[in-house]
């Protein structure tokens, strides 16, 4: 008798999932299970399998709302972009023009620092999330992509005086960066075990924020923006 109710449970669910409201419900479910798994696991360890347990789907059922694991996670990396770009943007956005390098590679850092599984995700866009999905779902990807780097190379041109070639080269070095050094700085329990037990090893013990600031403090440098924070203001001068 329970089997059965189960059984009716289940059937009256895929039933409402066939309206459109239903539909984007279940997939707004699978994406949350998704981002959730990947915070807690790292977007590598997460499976098709693991995503569809945790919202109660069949394997197959999943190819219903996504085409494979690698389209969630591209479209939860370009959900990323969007909440990152407009928290960059807001805190940019009170700075005046010709403001220190270090205060906008701070900027950077700390925005990318606090947002550990969109690094995550942004290492793993270009060596598999792009590769196992439709050509469609990669072009919808890049226009996402492409509106945000444009949304913050004004930002930069405002407040650094930067091209639109220069902003596109500090972005990319932010996000591709980050990405790199957040795998660097997570290299799983027993290594990290390892380097913290040895100190030859201490170099590789990485801080995502501190790194990132430095390099993008250099490279802004390059490109000619003051390095140094403003000398304080004395009493009476």
């Amino acid at each position: 008798m329970i089997m059965s109710e189960s059984r009716d449970v289940r059937s009256a669910e895929f039933q409402r999932a066939r309206s459109a409201g239903a539909k984007q419900q279940r997939a707004e479910a699978i994406l949350a299970a998704a981002a959730r798994l990947g915070a807690e696991r790292g977007i590598r360890q997460v499976t098709l399998t693991d995503i569809a347990q945790a919202v109660g789907l069949h394997k197959s059922a999943m190819l219903r709302y996504f085409e494979t694991r690698e389209q969630i996670f591209l479209r939860l990396t370009a959900d990323g972009w969007r909440e990152w770009s407009a928290a960059l943007r807001q805190e940019l956005g009170p700075l005046g023009p010709g403001v220190p390098a270090v205060t906008v590679a701070r900027a950077f850092a700390g925005s990318l620092a606090d947002r550990p599984m969109f690094c995550d995700l942004l290492a793993q866009a270009p060596l598999n999330l792009e590769r196992n999905v439709s050509i469609e779902s990669v072009r919808a990807f890049k226009l996402v992509t492409l509106d945000e780097v444009g949304a913050i190379s004004a930002e930069l041109h405002r407040v650094l005086g930067l091209t639109e070639q220069q902003s596109v080269d500090v972005i990319a070095t932010a996000t591709s960066l980050a990405g790199a050094l957040w795998q660097m700085a997570t290299p799983g329990p027993q290594v990290a075990a390892l380097y913290r037990s040895d100190p030859r090893l201490a170099h590789a013990v990485v801080e995502v924020g501190p790194r990132l600031t430095r390099v993008l403090t250099a490279l802004l440098t390059g490109l000619g923006v003051s390095r140094a924070e403003p000398p304080p203001i004395c009493p009476g001068r």
